[in-house]
């Protein structure tokens, strides 16, 4: 079909154009419209907000020479049932089929995600072999340097490409961290999975899925694609995991702390400094002994150790890599101070983590545990005020603040959270709640009044460098505001000795 911009449009079945993608010098493969460029194939892919049938008049300007779509009346197209899926079909192809070259792990759920991930690429990294990463906090090519992500689960040309490079880089291994958009938008489709781990489902997300009944069936069609030769790695504590477990048919590998399981964690000692426990699994025991806190990342550490199992590693090898990790960039990730209280950020930004960072706190606290944290604008609102009622219930101060306010009234979202608040069950004296919206202010206030033996805990960002206000992305770092007040602490502490 001729245009009037001299571009010819070409038609075939997608079979041919899965063929001219597999030769030499083959087309690009382009999602984004904006980066279509003269020859390139466009597919229209469905994405979070936009449709990419809506931009294939703009792709085809842009020179696009082979359109794949769903439907189309005014173009010639290659028609297909799922974009998504066809991107994937051809990414992979493009690359010469990667996924199949690796052993493929992947991790979903609501929280753990990242700790789970980091925790199978220490493992594999112990024993010797090269794991890339794709998750929230990083993305491993095994390269040698590790970039930060965009996404928690990014497109499938960038997943396709970054599998490309790890086995370039001479990696066998990879593991993923699989959202729930990018599961609901097929956005992992064709890659063949070895295990995949579900740690929990909590209140997340419903702004995007609408019902936890859908959310829970994004989760689930990781599981439901598992061949029968792959294993699902389940929590036995979630309930969620008894739906997972009929619609898989793959093994089912189930964990959980103290719980009838096929691998199993006993929790020997914890206190602020780490956990120790034994891991139990086929008549054989280990000890791990980690610096990450909480009962809750023991359940991941069970997780992790099931997708290793899975990719054929010994109990042994797995404890000792489980042992060696010392730290997760912004989870329960303790600042390096040698003051008298204790500062922790973390990424908790659900209900359902906050409470199990502050149930992992409050029995380790011996002063006053303080909380700082807020809820991200244009997000699921439901869940701000349970936020505040876990805060309430567990933290001695709170400082509600902002979080990434993006297009919405930082004031119309503390609202929200405060809404939750029911201080008139609960003794005043006993708790402290404190309205400040500049984040910044709210952690160095809560650090400022802190006192010998506290436990201050700044919630929600983690590892994240940025603050969404509007549309505009701005640096700032919780971990860096809090190192700041603590040097400035320090210093007049000295000064004051000396």
């Amino acid at each position: 079909m001729p245009l009037t911009n001299g571009t010819q449009l070409y038609i075939m079945t997608f079979e041919k154009l899965l063929s001219l993608v597999s030769s030499e010098n083959p087309p690009r493969i382009r999602t984004d419209s904006r980066h279509v460029k003269d020859g390139d194939i466009f597919v229209a892919v469905k994405g979070t907000v936009y449709d990419g049938h809506d931009f294939i008049d703009q792709a085809v300007g842009n020179g696009a020479k082979y359109i794949v779509c769903e439907h189309s009346a005014r173009h010639e197209a290659v028609i297909v049932d799922d974009c998504a899926e066809a991107a994937a079909i051809l990414a992979q192809a493009a690359g010469g089929n990667p996924a199949l070259k690796l052993t493929n792990l992947a991790v979903t759920g609501t929280n753990g995600k990242t700790t789970v991930a980091f925790l199978v690429r220490s493992c594999i990294r112990h024993a010797g072999e090269k794991c890339g990463l794709i998750g929230t906090v990083i993305y491993d090519t095994c390269s040698g340097r590790d970039c930060e992500a965009a996404l928690t689960t990014p497109d499938c040309l960038t997943i396709a490409a970054g599998q490309q490079e790890m086995v370039k880089n001479d990696a066998k291994y990879m593991v993923i961290e699989a959202s729930s958009h990018a599961l609901d938008q097929n956005r992992l489709a064709q890659i063949n999975f070895k295990a995949a781990a579900f740690t929990n489902l909590s209140g997340d997300h419903l702004d995007y899925h609408k019902t936890k009944d859908k959310y829970l069936a994004a989760k689930t069609k990781l599981f439901s694609s598992l061949s029968a030769d792959s294993v699902a790695v389940l929590n036995r504590e979630s309930p969620e995991s008894e739906h997972i477990a009929a619609k898989t048919p793959a093994r089912i590998l189930w964990y959980g702390v103290d719980k009838n399981a096929d691998l199993i964690a006993h929790i020997e000692s914890m206190d602020i400094n780490g956990a120790v426990f034994s891991l139990k699994y086929a008549g054989r025991t280990a000890i791990v002994r980690t610096p990450l806190l909480g009962r809750y990342n023991i359940s991941n550490h069970l997780a992790a150790a099931g997708l290793c199992l899975a990719a054929g590693f010994n109990l042994e090898t797995i404890a000792a890599g489980l042992s060696v990790l010392q730290i997760i960039p912004g989870r329960l990730e303790k600042i390096n101070w040698n003051g008298p209280f204790s500062v922790l950020v973390d990424y908790a930004h659900t209900d359902d983590a906050l409470k199990n960072v502050l149930e992992t706190l409050k029995p380790l606290c011996k002063g006053k545990l303080c909380v700082v944290f807020g809820c991200g604008g244009d997000r699921d609102k439901t869940k701000r005020p349970r936020m505040a009622k876990v805060a309430e219930q567990l933290a001695d101060v709170v400082y509600v603040t902002s979080d990434n306010p993006r297009t919405e009234n930082p004031t119309d979202i503390i609202n929200d959270i405060t809404a939750g608040f029911q201080r008139t069950t609960h003794d005043a004296s006993r708790m402290t709640i404190i309205v400040q919206p500049d984040r910044a202010k709210a952690i160095e206030s809560a650090i400022r009044n802190a006192c010998k033996n506290d436990i201050v805990l700044i919630a929600g960002k983690g590892h994240e460098t940025y603050q969404i206000i509007g549309k505009t992305k701005i640096h700032f770092s919780d971990k860096e505001i809090a190192e700041t007040c603590l040097e400035n602490i320090r210093s007049k502490s000295e000064t004051a000795v000396s």
